[in-house]
């Protein structure tokens, strides 16, 4: 299993994440795609990839909560590593208004400036929306990008799988909320989306997914949300496995 979004290297975790990334290896997870957070989480996140290279990869983004007075400068700063080289996707981005929408615009500019800088390096890119759908596809509009985006931690309803398709044909990232009892419209929207578009993730150590919900996560716990995708599509968890590895091995170029 590809976990397609997970955050090992959090204080959440013990010993910088190495324990955790031994027991998502031990789960059956081969790969675990980690994206920072802010400029103070890519150190971290760098050791631990540093410490497992062969079981994580990286993404580099400025996550739309952490977008503040200086976020022109912090992209730049994060643009340039991006340029070293080093990271399969720009992510997290995006939009985030649940929190804080006093900074609509900015969140904007930096989502957009970090889409055309993707669109450049021809990078993928792992995009967070919440309460955020319309301005995310206004800016996706605007800026037209011809690679793959990853709508991560998608919990809408098929209406929602269908607006964003009018603008764009991501993958859709699927993780514990699956699991949840009132998760209804989301398990409803798989068939809608197509296994050929859904990737596995945890975002640990957020959102575990029964029977670990309230605790915290990690990419150990990525095979409930696969069992739970199988049984709702019908099919086997070898075969959701084998499928959404395939989707995440072509999306990232693992």
């Amino acid at each position: 299993m590809i976990d397609t979004h997970s955050h090992p290297y959090l204080p959440e975790f013990e010993n910088g994440g190495t324990e955790a990334v031994g027991r998502a290896v031990a789960a059956g997870v081969s790969m675990i795609i980690m994206p920072n957070v802010d400029a103070s989480s890519v150190e971290p996140m760098m050791r631990l990839h540093n410490a497992c290279p062969d079981h994580t990869v990286m993404a580099l983004g400025l996550h739309p909560t952490e977008v503040g007075n200086d976020w022109e400068e912090v992209v730049a700063e994060m643009e340039g590593r991006l340029r070293e080289g080093g990271f399969v996707a720009v992510g997290e981005v995006g939009m985030d208004l649940y929190w804080d929408a006093s900074r609509r615009e900015e969140q904007m500019a930096a989502f957009e400036r970090q889409l055309r800088l993707a669109e450049e390096l021809r990078l993928p890119v792992i995009i967070h929306c919440r309460e955020a759908l319309a301005e995310t596809l206004e800016v996706i509009s605007r800026v037209n990008p011809s690679v793959p985006l990853v709508f991560h931690s998608f919990t809408g309803s098929p209406s929602d799988v269908d607006r964003i398709r009018e603008i764009c044909d991501p993958m859709f990232g699927i993780n514990g909320v699956v699991t949840f009892k009132n998760a209804k419209e989301l398990r409803e929207s798989l068939p809608v989306i197509g296994m050929e578009r859904v990737l596995l993730e945890t975002d640990a150590p957020y959102l575990a997914p029964v029977p670990h919900r309230g605790k915290r996560n990690e990419s150990a716990f990525i095979v409930h949300t696969l069992k739970t995708v199988a049984d709702t599509l019908g099919m086997a968890p070898s075969e959701v496995e084998r499928a959404t590895d395939n989707n995440a091995r072509s999306v990232f170029g693992l």
